[in-house]
């Protein structure tokens, strides 16, 4: 067995007791109708996506019922390491040697363009629930590929104004220096100058830093009522813990986070992230439905509490299995179609469209963590600030460069 396919091939393994359900099931004489999940298993994405968006698309299975078209559903996952060749790789594997029906998830956005890529050529849908370039849906845009979670621009843009509409009208950026920390730099800057903002500055810190204090003496130095961090990952959860040492929203600066989900407040600390905004279309505790969702969800992930991209695999799942069963085929034209045509509704989606370019829209909300003294139960971390309209947070489609929409 060739290097490459083997790590593939054990990379696959690491959902096996996750899976076990559904290969059960697709024992069944009937051909199985097959979801593709390539996932971050054992990288930085692991926490935000990986078991728990298979978990997410098991539920999204379960409550349509358990088959599709008289075919029981089979979920595959298998580990991308958020690599451009591995994905690509899989990604014909599946669709040309197991025939997989639907590709989703992948993680880094450069595994997920590379994904996406492979779809447009033979045809089949990609559900981008892990990516979140706004490129998706842009200049390397697909009409197989729709993208059901958040994207640079509506992350930059949605925090930028509501902030800076919400009193918080200069900031400082630190920003990871490399292309993904620019394009949220620059989408930021242009949502805070038209809302009426000032930039003051901004320092640029390297890809993997451990000591943020001087970036910090010089964002605390500026005055600047809103700090940007523009980064991601380990960076930004250094950054985060060492503002927290360093006092900085203490003295009344607001801190915003431009890509932050709900597992690294779990993983830093309430009382580290307080007073820290960030946006999103997802929480947990948003309202009856959601709160039952995540219990489930959770009952599954030993007692975690689910994110946007988990919530994003099962909208984009249960989505993609009610035009199925609607055409009466896996056809990808006519599912794209439906998909396109008929509203999301589930958990946490009402009437949400699907714009042709891809782009699922949500609505947004901007969150605030509050103190852990205000916490009523576990995992009570939030506040919402604002609600962001569908309009206001996504990017028109008209400026997106899409190649196949036309003008």
């Amino acid at each position: 067995m060739p290097k490459l396919s083997r790590r593939i091939f054990i990379g696959g393994l690491t959902a096996a007791p996750l899976a076990r359900p559904a290969l059960i099931r697709a024992q069944s004489s009937s051909q199985p109708v097959k979801i593709g999940l390539l996932s971050d298993m054992s990288g930085p994405y692991r926490d935000v996506g990986g078991p728990g968006n298979h978990v997410a698309t098991e539920m999204a299975i379960a409550d349509f019922g358990g088959s599709v078209l008289d075919r029981p559903i089979q979920i595959l996952q298998a580990d991308d390491q958020d690599k451009p060749d591995i994905s690509t790789s899989l990604a014909r594997q599946w669709i040309d040697d197991e025939k997989v029906d639907v590709l989703a998830d992948g993680a880094a956005s450069s595994s997920g363009l590379a994904i996406q890529q492979v779809c447009r050529d033979k045809r089949k849908i990609y559900l981008v629930t892990g990516p979140a370039s706004s490129d998706f849906t842009g200049k390397q845009c697909s009409p197989y590929g729709m993208q059901f979670s958040y994207d640079t621009y509506a992350l930059a843009h949605s925090t930028g104004t509501a902030l800076t509409k919400s009193g918080g009208d200069t900031w400082f950026f630190i920003t990871a220096d490399y292309a993904f920390g620019y394009a949220l730099e620059r989408d930021t800057i242009a949502a805070v100058k038209a809302a009426g903002g000032t930039v003051l500055g901004a320092v640029r810190a390297p890809l993997g830093t451990a000591d943020f204090s001087s970036y910090l003496v010089q964002a605390q130095a500026s005055g600047a009522k809103v700090i940007g961090l523009a980064n991601a990952g380990t960076d930004l959860q250094n950054c985060v813990k060492q503002s927290a040492e360093f006092g900085l929203t203490k003295g009344g600066a607001k801190l915003a986070t431009l890509l932050m989900q709900i597992s690294d407040v779990n993983s830093l600390g309430q009382t580290i992230c307080a007073g820290l905004n960030y946006t999103d279309s997802f929480y947990w505790d948003m309202t009856d439905r959601t709160r039952a969702w995540s219990k489930r969800w959770g009952a599954k992930m030993n007692g975690a509490v689910p994110g946007l991209l988990h919530a994003g695999s099962y909208c984009a799942a249960y989505h993609w299995l009610k035009a199925v069963k609607a055409v009466g085929s896996t056809d990808s034209d006519a599912v794209v179609a439906k998909m396109k045509a008929t509203p999301i509704n589930d958990f946490y989606n009402d009437n949400v469209e699907i714009r042709q370019d891809g782009r699922v829209m949500h609505v947004m909300y901007l969150w605030q963590v509050k103190p852990a003294s205000q916490a009523r139960y576990p995992h009570d971390f939030c506040t919402k600030i604002a609600t962001i309209a569908p309009a206001d947070a996504w990017r028109p489609m008209a400026d997106g460069g899409c190649p196949f929409i036309k003008s």
